[in-house]
C-alpha cells in the first residue's frame, strides 16, 4: 500500500513537471522552447517586463484574434508593434496554439491547421528556442545561440530602436514599413515607406506605387527635408552601405526611454514618445500636414484641414462604407447617393453639374482643347456618359472620366484654390425639370454674375480705398482710407503696450479692428514681428491678419473684427454679475486656443512661440470661437533648432519658470502660460485675485490639491455658471491638463498636440504634482513683478528682481 502511494506521488510529480514543460503559465517566461505551446490569454514577457506577446484582438467586439508584440507596462491603451497572422486572423485563441515545429516557429488555427510560420529550411531533429528580447524583437535560436530568424527582419508597422529598415543587394527586396488597414485590422492599408535602393532616402507611397513623400537624401547626420531632426535628442540615426544591403538604423539616446517610429493608418510617419501621466508625445512627423497624402480620403473624397474631421465626402456622395470610415480608414472613398442618369432614355430629366470652389483639383485629367469657353466645356462633359466633372483655367477645358482623387478643400485665402464642376443625378437638384440647355445657361449665366459682381466689388474699392495686394493675401492699406474707415480713429476697442485697437469698417461693409502702433522705436519691431509672422500663417483659431499700412512714422495693422471682444472682458469685466460664458462655451474656448496654438508650435514651417498667452489676447468671434491673437512678442524657433535664447518677455502670471530663470525657451513656455489661463477659465477670475474675505488665495494652489487629493470639483467653478450644466468629468479633466501644463520643469509638460486630444477625450489624463513654483509665488505673491519688453522700470532694477526671483524659482523646482 506505501508502495503504491509512493508511486501515484512520484507519477503526479512528473505529470506535473511535463505539464509545466507544456504548457506556459501566464507571463512566467520569456522564451518558447520545443516542449511549449501559446495558446488563450497566455503571454511571453521579455527579461526586463518591457514587451510582451501572445495573443490579441485590436477591436473591442472583434472576433479577431492575432499573435503579435506589445509594450507590457503601458497604462491607457495596448500599443501592438509587430503582427504575425496580419492576414489571417483567428477566431478561438483558445483552441489556436503557437509553437516549434521541425525548427519553424508555427500558428495552428482551431482546426490545427497552419496559418502562419517563419518558413526556414531546418532539420527537424534540431532544438530551439524563440526569446523574446527587452528590444522587442522575437528571435528563434539553435543550439548555438545563434538566431535563425527574427520579427525584426519582418516589421509592419512599427521601426523599433536597434532595427533596421534596409533594402537587400543580392535579393532586390525591401523591408517596408506598411500602414494597417485600420485602427481594428492589422493587414496591409495602402500606405508604405522604404529605402530608396538608387539614393540614400526614404520614400512614402501609397498603393506601392505614387510617391507621395521624400526625406530627401542623408547629408550625414540627417535626411536633408527633415530639419526636425537636428532637434532630435530621442534618436541617434546611423547609415549603413555595403556590398550586401544599405539600411539605416538608431537607437535611443537614452536607454530607459520609449519611443517608436511607425506608419500611422492615415499614411504619415510618426515619431512618438511615452511621457508617464500623459501618453503617446509626438515629436514630429512627415508629411507635415495631413492632407499632403496622396488620397488619403479615397475616390471622391475630399481632404480637409480647415475644420476636423479630415475627410468628407462631396455633396452628392457618401462613405462606401461607413463603418470603416468610423475606423479612419477612408481608401474605399464615397459612392453617389444616386445614379448618373446618363444614358437612361426613359428618364426625361438630365444630369447637373455643382461647383466647388477652393479645391485643389484631382488627378490625371484630359485635357480637351487649348482654347474653349465654359458651355463648350459644360456640354462636352455631359454628352459623355464617362465624364464626372470639368474645370476651365486659363481656357483650357479639363475634364475627369474616374472617381476623383486626391481632392482636397483649401482655404478661402489659400491662392492656390481652383474651381471644379462636379456632375451629379438630377435627383440631386431641386427642379424638376432641367434641359441641357437650362444647364448650360444656368452655368454660363453664374460665371457671367461672378464676373459682373467682382468688376463692381474691384471698382468700388478702387474708387473708395487705396490698397493693393502684396505677397500672400495681405492688402496694403492707404493711411487716409484707414483713418476714413476708423471715422478717425474714435472708436477704441482696447490697448496695449505697443499702441490701441479701433473699429473700422471698410467700404464694402466689412468690419476691421485697426492696431495703431503708438511708439514707433519700439513698434517697428513689433510691426514687423507681427506682419511676417502671423501674415503667413492661417488657421481657424488664429485672428486673421487682413493687411497694415507702412506711412512713414504710421504703423497699423488691419485684422478681422471680433465683435464678442477678448476673453477677458467676458470672464472678468462682465457687463452685469450673471453674463459670462456658460461651462460648454468654456470648455469648447479651452480646445479653439489648444488647436491655434498646436498649430503655431507644430504645423508652421517655423515653430511660433507666440510668448504672450493671456486672456487678453484671446479673440471671440460671432460665434464665441476662440481666436489667439496679438503675435508682436512671438519668436520663431527654426525646425533646425528645439529652443532659442531670448530676452524676458510676456506679462505677470503667466510666465514659465525658465523665463525667469534665464535660460533658453521652446514652446513649452506658451504651455506654461496656456495652463495658468485655464485656470482663470474655470474660476471666472484673475488668479491671484483677493478671495470674498480680502485675503489672496492663490487659485491655481487650490484647484491643483482639489484635483489630485479629491473633493468637490466643481466648487472651482465660477460663480456665474450654473453647476448642473457642467460636468465633473471635465472639470476634473481641465484642471488636471492646467496642473500639467504649469509643471516646474518643461519637460514634464505636455505639448498643446496632447493637451488636443486629451480635451477631445482621445486621450486619458492621469493626476500630477502640485508644482513647487507655484509655492514659492504663493509666498511672494506681494514681491515679484513680472516685466514685458514695454516695461519702463530701469535695467538694473529688473535685474536685481529678476534674479531674486530666478534664484527662488530654481531652488523650488529643485527640491
Amino acid at each position: 500500500m506505501c508502495i503504491r502511494k509512493n508511486h501515484s506521488f512520484f507519477f503526479f510529480v512528473l505529470l506535473c513537471f511535463f505539464c509545466s514543460q507544456y504548457r506556459l503559465s501566464h507571463g512566467a517566461n520569456h522564451t518558447l522552447s520545443v516542449n511549449q505551446t501559446l495558446s488563450g490569454d497566455q503571454t511571453i514577457v521579455s527579461a526586463g517586463g518591457i514587451f510582451a506577446l501572445g495573443f490579441f484582438r485590436p477591436g473591442k467586439d472583434s472576433n479577431k484574434n492575432y499573435i503579435g508584440i506589445w509594450y507590457n507596462n503601458l497604462p491607457i491603451t495596448q500599443t501592438v508593434v509587430w503582427v504575425a497572422n496580419k492576414d489571417n486572423p483567428i477566431s478561438d485563441r483558445y483552441s489556436s496554439q503557437l509553437r516549434i515545429l521541425n525548427g519553424n516557429l508555427v500558428l495552428l488555427n482551431e482546426s490545427q491547421t497552419s496559418i502562419w510560420s517563419t518558413n526556414i529550411s531546418s532539420s527537424s531533429s534540431s532544438p530551439v528556442e524563440a526569446i523574446l528580447g527587452d528590444d522587442g524583437n522575437f528571435a528563434l535560436k539553435d543550439m548555438s545561440n545563434s538566431t535563425v530568424w527574427q520579427s525584426f527582419d519582418y516589421p509592419v508597422h512599427t521601426w523599433l530602436p536597434g532595427s533596421k529598415l534596409s533594402y537587400n543587394k543580392l535579393t532586390k527586396t525591401h523591408q517596408i514599413l506598411t500602414s494597417w488597414k485600420n485602427s481594428e485590422d492589422p493587414s496591409d492599408g495602402l500606405f508604405s515607406l522604404e529605402l530608396d535602393e538608387k539614393n540614400s532616402q526614404y520614400l512614402s507611397r501609397w498603393n506601392r506605387s505614387k510617391q507621395y513623400w521624400t526625406s530627401g537624401p542623408w547629408d550625414g547626420k540627417i535626411f536633408s527635408l527633415v530639419p526636425e531632426m537636428r532637434a532630435d535628442f530621442l534618436f541617434n540615426f546611423s547609415y549603413v552601405n555595403n556590398v550586401n544591403e544599405s539600411y539605416f538604423t538608431f537607437k535611443m539616446y537614452d536607454p530607459k526611454g520609449i519611443s517608436r517610429f511607425f506608419m500611422d493608418v492615415a499614411g504619415q510617419i510618426r515619431v512618438v514618445s511615452w511621457v508617464q501621466g500623459v501618453g503617446w508625445n509626438l515629436f514630429w512627423n512627415q508629411p507635415r500636414t495631413q492632407c499632403e497624402v496622396y488620397a488619403l480620403c479615397g475616390g471622391n473624397g475630399a481632404c480637409n484641414e480647415i475644420t476636423p474631421p479630415f475627410c468628407n465626402c462631396l455633396d452628392g456622395f457618401h462613405p462606401k462604407s461607413q463603418d470603416d470610415w468610423d475606423l479612419n480608414d477612408f481608401s474605399g472613398g464615397c459612392v453617389r447617393k444616386f445614379d448618373l442618369q446618363c444614358g437612361n432614355i426613359n428618364n426625361k430629366r438630365k444630369d447637373g453639374f455643382k461647383l466647388f470652389t477652393n479645391m485643389r483639383l484631382p488627378e490625371n485629367p484630359r485635357s480637351l482643347s487649348n482654347e474653349t469657353d465654359i458651355g463648350t466645356c459644360a456640354s462636352s462633359c455631359l454628352n459623355d456618359c464617362s465624364c464626372t466633372a470639368y474645370a476651365l483655367d486659363n481656357n483650357v477645358c479639363s475634364v475627369w472620366n474616374t472617381e476623383l482623387l486626391n481632392l482636397q478643400t483649401l482655404a478661402q485665402n489659400n491662392g492656390n484654390g481652383r474651381s471644379i464642376y462636379i456632375r451629379l443625378s438630377a435627383q440631386e437638384f431641386s427642379s424638376g425639370k432641367r434641359s441641357f440647355g437650362t444647364i448650360i445657361g444656368a452655368v454660363v449665366g453664374s460665371v457671367a454674375a461672378v464676373i459682373l459682381v467682382s468688376v463692381i466689388v474691384w471698382c468700388k474699392k478702387k474708387r473708395s480705398v487705396g490698397m493693393s495686394k502684396v505677397e500672400g493675401s495681405l492688402i496694403s492699406f492707404v493711411y487716409r482710407d484707414l483713418q476714413n474707415a476708423t471715422k478717425n480713429f474714435s472708436e477704441k476697442l482696447g490697448g496695449g503696450g505697443f499702441g490701441s485697437v479701433f473699429k473700422g469698417t471698410l467700404p464694402d461693409s466689412t468690419l476691421i479692428a485697426v492696431k495703431k502702433l503708438d511708439s514707433i522705436s519700439q513698434g517697428e519691431k513689433q510691426f514687423r514681428t507681427e506682419v511676417s509672422t502671423i501674415g503667413t500663417v492661417q488657421h481657424v483659431n488664429l485672428v486673421r491678419l487682413r493687411g497694415f499700412c507702412s506711412e512713414g512714422k504710421e504703423k497699423l495693422l488691419v485684422y478681422e473684427y471680433m465683435p464678442n471682444g477678448s476673453l477677458d472682458s467676458i470672464l472678468f469685466h462682465p457687463k452685469d454679475s450673471k453674463s459670462g460664458l456658460d461651462w460648454k462655451t468654456r470648455y469648447q474656448v479651452a480646445i479653439g486656443m489648444a488647436r491655434g496654438l498646436s498649430y503655431l508650435h507644430e504645423k508652421c514651417r517655423d515653430c511660433i512661440v507666440h510668448c504672450d498667452i493671456k486672456p487678453e489676447n484671446i479673440l471671440l468671434d460671432s460665434g464665441f470661437c476662440p481666436k489667439v491673437a496679438d503675435f508682436g512678442l512671438a519668436k520663431l524657433i527654426g525646425r533646425d533648432f528645439s529652443r532659442v535664447l531670448t530676452t524676458l518677455r510676456g506679462t505677470r502670471g503667466y510666465l514659465a519658470p525658465e523665463w525667469i530663470s534665464g535660460v533658453a525657451i521652446t514652446a513649452k513656455a506658451d504651455v506654461y502660460s496656456y495652463g495658468m489661463m485655464l485656470f482663470e477659465l474655470i474660476s471666472g477670475r484673475r488668479n491671484s485675485d483677493p478671495s470674498e474675505d480680502g485675503k489672496v488665495k492663490f487659485f491655481p494652489t487650490w484647484a491643483a490639491n482639489l484635483a489630485i487629493e479629491g473633493g468637490d470639483i466643481l466648487s472651482l467653478l465660477d460663480p456665474r455658471l450654473d453647476r448642473e450644466s457642467a460636468e465633473a468629468e471635465e472639470v476634473m479633466r481641465i484642471c488636471r491638463v492646467a496642473c500639467w501644463c504649469i509643471q516646474d520643469e518643461e519637460g514634464h509638460r505636455p505639448t498643446m498636440g496632447q493637451v488636443v486630444q486629451i480635451l477631445e477625450g482621445v486621450l486619458d489624463v492621469e493626476p500630477c504634482p502640485v508644482p513647487r513654483a507655484l509655492q514659492v509665488i504663493v509666498e511672494n505673491e506681494e514681491n515679484i513683478v513680472f516685466f514685458t519688453e514695454s516695461s519702463s522700470s530701469s535695467s538694473s532694477n529688473k535685474t536685481s528682481q529678476i534674479q531674486s526671483i530666478s534664484s527662488s524659482v530654481s531652488a523650488a523646482s529643485k527640491s
